[in-house]
């Protein structure tokens, strides 16, 4: 069961907290937000972080939407599970059990990083139910995070060092973390103290550095995914900050698998868009309503 002796500090207002049960031995009960009404829209959030990622993003388009925003799982407020997986797979059943658990159709996936893959890759496997994806600087390109900043690729090395791994993973200063999300930012104070406050909440919960680890190991199997996207039936937009850590080519080439996709590159914005821009996916999602 998940921890209940933590509360998340931060209010999105207008939304409530639910969870799903548990299914199976590692697949744990999973945390979300609700809000809204109207047709479902899925938010699916990056890595390190949490459904209160859309804090911005969720009162610009809940009058049109009936918006649900997962903590993927062992992230946020859902169940850390031991000797769960952290690849693609493991996690794409957690955005499907939602789907199916809520018997959802017509559905729109936006998600951001991580989250953009497995909304893509969701997509290719719940054809019927899904109507439409925003795919949010995918987290698909070789490096990751560690084209963030020297410190970021200094951490990243010794979180998923052999042996040692496990105990950096357990030691996240506050400063190291503000200074690493802010890479992902063309407006750096678009990072507010009290999400970061919230970050190392859920960092405190026992058993997390696990799931850090396990999730920082896992780019090559979304690295993989990417052979999923041609299969999605349903329309796709891709949305790029022009600061975004993937490289041109990177873009490219998602461009170039999915020719009949969307594209818009966000000026000056970095990686984490809903947390500087919020207004864009907003209007490229009531675009399409």
């Amino acid at each position: 069961m998940p921890d209940q002796t933590l509360r998340p500090t931060i209010d999105v207002p207008g939304t409530t907290s639910h969870t799903l049960a548990a299914r199976g031995r590692h697949e744990g009960t999973l945390r979300y937000l609700k809000a809204g009404t109207g047709a479902p829209l899925v938010l699916l959030h990056t890595v390190r972080t949490q459904a209160e990622h859309f804090r911005k993003l969720i009162p610009l388009v809940s009058d049109r939407y009936t918006v649900y925003a997962l903590d993927l799982p062992g992230m946020g407020y859902s169940e850390i599970v031991p000797g769960a997986s952290y690849e693609e797979p493991a996690m794409r059943a957690g955005v499907e059990r939602l789907l199916a658990d809520l018997d959802l159709d017509d559905v729109t996936l936006l998600g951001e990083s991580m989250g953009a893959v497995l909304a893509l890759t969701t997509a290719a496997d719940l054809p019927d139910r899904v109507r439409r994806v925003i795919a949010v600087n995918t987290y698909d390109f070789r490096g990751g995070i560690a084209r963030s900043s020297l410190l970021a690729r200094v951490v990243l090395a010794g979180v998923l060092a052999p042996g040692v791994g496990p105990v950096v993973a357990a030691v996240e200063p506050k400063a190291a973390l503000r200074r690493i999300l802010q890479g992902g930012l063309g407006d750096k104070s678009a990072l507010r103290p009290d999400y970061v406050d919230e970050l190392l909440q859920v960092g405190s919960r026992p058993g997390y550095p696990a799931v850090a680890r396990g999730v920082y190991q896992n780019l090559p199997s979304l690295i993989a995914a990417r052979s999923r996207y041609p299969e999605v039936k349903a329309p796709i937009h891709l949305v790029y900050g022009e600061k975004d850590w993937s490289r041109p080519s990177d873009r490219t080439a998602n461009k170039d698998l999915l020719p009949d996709a969307e594209f818009t590159q966000v000026p000056g914005a970095g990686h984490f868009i809903a947390l500087e821009r919020p207004e864009v996916l907003a209007a490229v999602l009531n675009a399409g309503d």
